[in-house]
């Protein structure tokens, strides 16, 4: 084992377990924007504790905003958010890590203020795709320096406001480049058309989220026009909002049920929402689980095996279902999924090269994977610095003996306790079947 390497743990019986998953990062990095640009005082409640939350955190005090976290009524403290000051003036750096929300939501933040900002992150960070959103703050008359390859570092210089009006785009690479202009756009004196030109736009689902936050927060979209998106000139209310758990880091939680032919309940899931992890509740059962959501309580049982199934648009979830799909009894494949080429890693060509490096039989495919059964064994799981990476692997692990993944520490990104909480859920299975001999 190498000093780097996290032991996966092996589970010999099927688990029953319980899981309570920390606030989503989509919502509280949108929130914290919002906060940032809003009318007046904000308050976010039991928000994300992570890496990405606190770049987030960090890049809005940069740029002028009042972030103090205050007492609440649970495990993580409330966040009291002051917005940025009119015509604040600033000359700062801004650290985007590894974190898509932080590099592509705030730029545009910073075009309404006066002054440079520069931006740079993690060296990783520095071939994630941006081309689109300073495409579009250059085409809004905001001056750009650098980035002219679409890649980070750059530097925005803003004037105290941006004019707004008509502006298109190809955001075919990530649904990150219209959320960030639609956070932003109301306080464009214009407000904002936006046009997509791309032939079609990755995790749409997580466009939905953001008009939906928008529109709570008054600020009037239209979107009844595909591929367009307008939005009005005016305040963005502030607010008081209880975040909802992370659905898409439910996953890895929801998908041992099914390596290990358990059961794992998930409490707290909400009846109705945006996010994109929702969806496991349709993807979980078409290969072969049985889900159910009774009084806020999502229960995945495993079947007596994993079953292939052919997917499509399964967004920041492939690399769980993945995983999935590596341990099922017939092929599968996922379509749609071509945008996780610029996620954290390349998530296909990532996700081809462990599954195969543990006996598997996965190839990539233009737009997904194909993943067909095959006996795998224990090796090195590399996690390429990319939380979702890390946890296809500890999936693994649970069905296949001798799982090592490597740096699992990038779980931290958005979910800095995912170790213990994996082990947690072990440990309470243990504690089950303790119970049922005495």
């Amino acid at each position: 084992m190498t000093a780097a390497s996290w032991p996966a743990p092996f589970a010999a019986t099927p688990l029953d377990a319980t899981v309570t998953i920390p606030a989503s990062k989509s919502l509280t990095n949108r929130y914290l924007v919002l906060a940032a640009l809003a009318a007046g005082p904000s308050r976010l409640r039991a928000p994300l504790q992570s890496r990405d939350s606190d770049l987030m955190v960090g890049a809005l005090r940069a740029l002028g905003s009042g972030i103090e976290e205050v007492p609440g009524t649970g495990s993580v403290p409330d966040l009291a958010v002051t917005p940025i000051p009119a015509g604040h003036a600033v000359h700062t750096a801004v650290d985007c890590g590894l974190a898509g929300t932080v590099m592509r939501f705030v730029p545009p933040i910073a075009a309404l203020l006066r002054g440079a900002v520069a931006f740079d992150g993690d060296p990783a960070a520095r071939v994630r795709p941006m081309a689109p959103v300073l495409a579009a703050l250059r085409g809004l008359g905001v001056r750009v320096e650098g980035g002219t390859d679409g890649f980070m570092p750059f530097t925005v210089h803003g004037t105290g406001t941006v004019a707004g009006g008509h502006v298109a785009i190809d955001a075919g690479g990530s649904s990150q480049f219209i959320s960030a202009l639609l956070l932003a756009a109301a306080r464009f004196e214009g407000g904002l058309h936006l046009e997509h030109t791309g032939t079609s736009v990755p995790s749409i689902d997580h466009i939905s989220m953001t008009v939906k936050v928008l529109r709570s927060l008054g600020v009037r979209v239209d979107d009844s026009t595909p591929n367009h998106w307008i939005v009005e000139p005016g305040p963005i209310a502030a607010f008081d909002v209880q975040l909802e758990q992370d659905l898409s880091n439910a996953g890895p939680f929801l998908a041992a049920a099914l390596a290990t032919r358990g059961t794992v309940r998930i409490p707290h899931w909400p009846a109705d929402t945006t996010q994109v992890g929702d969806k496991w509740r349709t993807i979980l059962p078409q290969l072969g689980a049985t889900v159910t959501l009774e009084d806020g309580v999502l229960t995945v049982t495993g079947g007596p095996q994993i079953l292939g199934a052919e997917l499509s648009d399964t967004s920041e979830l492939a690399p769980s279902v993945a995983a999935l799909c590596a341990l099922a009894s017939t092929p599968s494949r996922l379509r749609g999924i071509a945008h996780l080429r610029g996620h954290e890693t390349d998530r296909l060509a990532a996700l081809v090269a462990e599954i195969n490096a543990l006996g598997g039989d996965a190839v990539e495919t233009e737009d997904g994977l194909i993943i067909n059964p095959a006996p795998l064994h224990g090796g090195l799981f590399h996690s390429y610095e990319d939380h979702r990476m890390a946890t296809a692997g500890a999936i693994i692990g649970l069905a296949v003996p001798g799982v090592e993944v490597e740096n699992i520490a990038t779980t931290a990104k958005t979910m800095p306790d995912f170790p213990h909480m994996w082990a947690d859920m072990l440990a309470q299975t243990a504690a089950v079947g303790t119970a049922g001999r005495g």
